[in-house]
């Protein structure tokens, strides 16, 4: 008979630590505290160092700051001020002066003071009629042995939720770790606590909370935040190991000639870049374990001919191959380009897409299942149950952050192991990449096309619009073409972005559209296409552009991927200031697909700090790495990827954007633990392996990609 096995006193409830009980449980779980070790876990967002006593004689000099004093107790009262508000007070006096501590409707304060009791005050210092402290924080000394916790010291200060105060919380926290931190196992192995010279979890935990000085507070720290990155990276090595050594794929034939017959094909040459990440592609395709690749390349690189690669060494083998995008329009525009470049040879395409009837929806699933579609290209439909592959061995996601988690796990499962190539073509900086896709092999493509012109950006105030009409005009005249883009379809959608003006004094497509064709250019040939149009009538507006029936298109945001045109030459975007940085780098990158000189407008009034910085990185940088270094440092990790999209796993401490030596370090010694033990069966790493299952079944070690 099995006995159950000990609880650890780490995966206790929290409502049993001293201070807590039932009710304030109920506010714990708000912030996501349930055990033990929640508490412990939940670290202050900042300290505040209430441990240097002044004088009061001398706080008086510096009225509207925070000081701590230290004195004794003389006199406590209760009384009303002429408005109503209950006050109490107490008289605070040490060899130098006396202070006064205010309390606003708090009567039942005096309870908790006696004359003659030490007393430590940390608040904002005023001088009116007499020296005083409003609503300080406190701490009665009853034997100078006896720890301070919430003045007198260096003091943590903690997020919050409705109803819970910072005394409270404070208490607790410390009662836990005076409690139960002796049953924190250091899991790190002894040979990278050494190496790294960290102190030990224990310390940590208790240094984060309450440190005796600011340098153990800097060593906590930084051992906790290497454990977080080491802990990740760890999970993200043995998933990594797992596929190398042992998870069984697809290994495909690499013909080399019909490749070689391939590139002569192609109406251009291929850059070093695209080279050198095909035959990354053809050496991970012909493994017999999973490929699992991420490609991230400007937009314009060449990412698409790249999977076109690795979507004939897929038809090869005899095998199957499925592309996923996000929009309708980009899967559009992937399907005529494989028809246009693979039909010659031998590979059959199919369009699998929401918008399709429900007689060619069908049609085209029947086709799919039976193998006679080498490679399926679609949007969000392809992770539809009733989408059946005879032999699905390659998978691509293209503008792979655009798709939820979930989505891209689902396509993934349409067989056993199959490769997986997932494409950007927004860059993602060197730390989020690490954290976020650390798991995949990746591949850069920094080069542009031969003959591509680096695209000139500029701004333009409202006053300049003329300017800009002019430019556009003289454009046109060269037989270029133009893109005009609006945050809004009509003057009665809802604008998103930084709001200081009223939805009404936006320009909106719709409007500018019928302006353009009655007005300002009654002569060119005005189009317009936006996301409330049915697929057909769009593909028709994007089709007579390419075909330069149109001279300037009017769009939305919509157009941000999926609309290759070598001929249009200028991009101008209205209200600049209310796209994102990754948007406005996208949509710039829609032009400068040619050798000719393209041109970026932005017609922008930023008020807001974050959205200066937005225009201001456009116009310093074209490098999309820049671009996004640049984003990360306005949005914040979370925002940049999308929460919900990225997987990316939520840090108590970590910082992506000021910890990102830590994270080199935790990375390097997470994989040189891992490639000496792929199992982590050794007796040092015991409990390592019990702290990332631990992890994992608490669903803390993020999507990693896989």
């Amino acid at each position: 008979m099995d006995l159950p096995r000990p609880l650890n006193p780490l995966d206790k409830s929290a409502q049993y630590v001293k201070g807590v009980g039932p009710a304030k449980f109920k506010l714990l779980n708000k912030l996501g505290i349930k055990t033990v070790r929640d508490l412990l876990f939940h670290f202050p967002r900042r300290h505040e160092d209430r441990s240097n006593f002044l004088p009061i004689s001398e706080i008086k000099h510096s009225p509207g700051e925070f000081h701590t004093i230290k004195g004794i107790i003389r006199s406590s009262s209760v009384f009303k001020t002429k408005t109503k508000i209950n006050i109490f007070q107490l008289a605070v006096s040490d060899s130098t002066g006396t202070v006064y501590a205010v309390w606003f409707n708090q009567p039942y304060m005096k309870k908790y003071f006696k004359v003659g009791d030490a007393i430590i005050l940390y608040g904002k210092v005023n001088q009116y009629k007499r020296l005083q402290i409003n609503v300080p924080e406190y701490e009665i000394i009853s034997n100078d042995d006896d720890p301070t916790i919430h003045a007198g010291r260096i003091v943590p200060v903690y997020p919050l939720c409705e109803n819970l105060r910072q005394r409270m919380l404070r208490s607790a926290i410390y009662s836990c770790v005076d409690e139960f931190s002796v049953y924190i196992q250091d899991y790190l192995p002894e040979a990278v606590r050494k190496d790294q010279r960290l102190m030990d979890l224990k310390n940590a935990i208790s240094g984060a909370h309450f440190p005796k000085d600011f340098q153990v507070l800097k060593d906590a720290r930084h051992r906790i935040v290497f454990d977080e990155f080491f802990s990740l990276q760890a999970a993200l090595a043995l998933k990594k190991a797992h596929i190398k050594l042992k998870a069984k794929g697809w290994p495909h034939n690499i013909e080399k000639e019909l490749l070689a017959y391939f590139d002569k094909s192609l109406p251009f040459n291929l850059t070093q870049a695209q080279k050198n990440a095909i035959d990354r592609i053809k050496k991970d395709m012909s493994s017999i374990r999973p490929m699992h690749r991420l490609l991230q390349g400007e937009v314009g690189s060449g990412k698409t001919v790249v999977a076109m690669h690795a979507v004939v060494i897929s038809m090869q083998s005899g095998w199957q191959s499925v592309v996923m995008a996000p929009t309708e329009m980009l899967a559009e525009q992937h399907f005529a380009s494989f028809n246009k470049f693979l039909s010659q040879f031998g590979v059959r395409a199919g369009l699998l897409k929401s918008s399709l009837p429900v007689k060619e929806k069908s049609a085209v699933k029947n086709s799919i299942k039976a193998g006679d579609i080498d490679v399926v290209v679609g949007t969000h439909s392809l992770i539809e149950e009733d989408v059946e592959f005879k032999n699905l061995s390659l998978v691509i996601i293209d503008e792979q952050h655009k798709f939820g988690v979930a989505q891209r796990l689902k396509v993934t499962k349409k067989a056993s192991n199959p490769d997986v190539l997932v494409m950007t073509a927004t860059p993602i900086p060197r730390t989020l990449a690490l954290t976020v896709y650390g798991g995949l092999d990746i591949s850069i493509i920094d080069e542009l096309p031969l003959g591509r012109k680096p695209v000139r950006t500029f701004l333009f105030k409202e006053a300049e619009r003329d300017e800009v009409y002019d430019f556009m005009r003289s454009q046109v005249s060269l037989g270029r073409q133009v893109f005009v883009v609006y945050p809004l379809i009509d003057e009665t959608q809802k604008p998103a972005g930084d709001l200081f003006e009223k939805p009404l004094s936006l320009k909106a497509a719709a409007k500018m559209y019928d302006n353009f064709k009655e007005k300002i250019f009654p002569d060119l040939r005005i189009g317009i296409v936006h996301g409330r149009m049915n697929a057909q009538d769009r593909n028709t507006v994007v089709q007579a552009f390419r075909q330069g029936l149109i001279d300037i298109l009017v769009s939305t945001i919509i157009i941000e991927v999926g609309i290759d045109m070598p001929n249009a030459s200028v991009m101008v975007i209205e209200h600049a200031e209310r796209f994102g940085l990754s948007q406005l780098h996208q949509m710039r990158g829609r032009i400068g697909r040619s050798t000719h000189q393209s041109y970026c407008m932005l017609l922008a009034d930023a008020k807001t700090e974050n959205s200066k910085m937005r225009v201001e990185a456009m116009l310093e940088t074209n490098n999309g790495f820049k671009i996004a270094e640049y984003d990360l440092k306005i949005r914040g990790p979370g925002d940049f990827l999308g929460v919900r999209q990225s997987g990316l796993p939520e840090f108590k401490m970590a910082n992506l954007l000021t910890d990102a030596n830590i994270l080199e370090e935790a990375r390097r010694a997470a994989y040189t633990v891992v490639k000496s033990d792929p199992e982590l069966d050794n007796f040092e790493n015991r409990l390592l392996k019990q702290e990332l299952l631990r992890d994992k079944y608490a669903g803390n070690s993020g999507d990693i990609q896989g």
